[in-house]
């Protein structure tokens, strides 16, 4: 097990010096980039340096790839993703995506909440989109009150006060990607025309 550790601690050089080259950046854009400096950089790429987590955390970050990445954790043969929940104001988010900055996917579940509880809505940066697969959500955006249902979509940027909620009767699904600001979705389907029943 030892000589594992020591095989895969001696690997991490040689994988930071070629996520670097195929980055085509140089070690200076790269301490700028973390707040490590380029001797430090240049030691942990060469083997010099032992890697530490303090190290390896800002490098996955610059280089927008998950920690295990970075160390070749070793394969557990079961493919299955198994997401952490998380929990916020009783709706269920289980994470899609790993990797840390860029957008984020996130099956979401929420419960009937037909009062719409004691939540206002919400305002940060970033930008939305949420597309529903079962149920029916209640999407509180600026001086808009939409209701959606299996199969709609709404895209919007965070900035604007927003609320979703389900007025039930029964629970609700959906998927939602969150981007940082001013990153949205590319959509290359051309839309239906207008209904003129409404």
């Amino acid at each position: 097990m030892a000589n594992e550790d020591t095989a895969a601690l001696a690997a991490v050089g040689p994988r930071l010096r070629a996520l670097r080259n195929q980055r085509a950046i140089t070690l200076t854009q790269l301490a700028d980039l973390t707040g490590i400096s380029v001797s430090t950089l240049s030691r942990l790429e060469s083997g010099n340096r032992r890697p530490t987590l303090e190290l390896l955390l800002p490098l996955a970050r610059a280089y927008r790839v998950a920690l295990d990445e970075l160390v070749d954790a070793p394969v557990t043969g079961d493919p299955r993703v198994h997401p952490k929940p998380i929990v916020i104001h009783g709706i269920t988010f289980l994470p899609l995506t790993r990797r840390p900055g860029g957008l984020q996917a996130f099956k979401q579940i929420f419960p009937p909440d037909p009062s719409a509880g004691e939540r206002t809505p919400q305002t940060h940066e970033g930008y939305e989109w949420l597309y529903v697969l079962s149920g029916r959500l209640r999407l509180l955006l600026g001086e808009h009150d939409l209701m959606l249902t299996p199969g709609e979509v709404a895209e919007f940027d965070t900035r604007v006060p927003h609320l979703v909620l389900n007025p039930g009767p029964g629970t609700a699904e959906a998927l939602s990607l969150y981007g940082p600001q001013g990153e949205r979705l590319h959509v290359r389907a051309r839309p239906s025309a207008p209904d003129k029943q409404q």
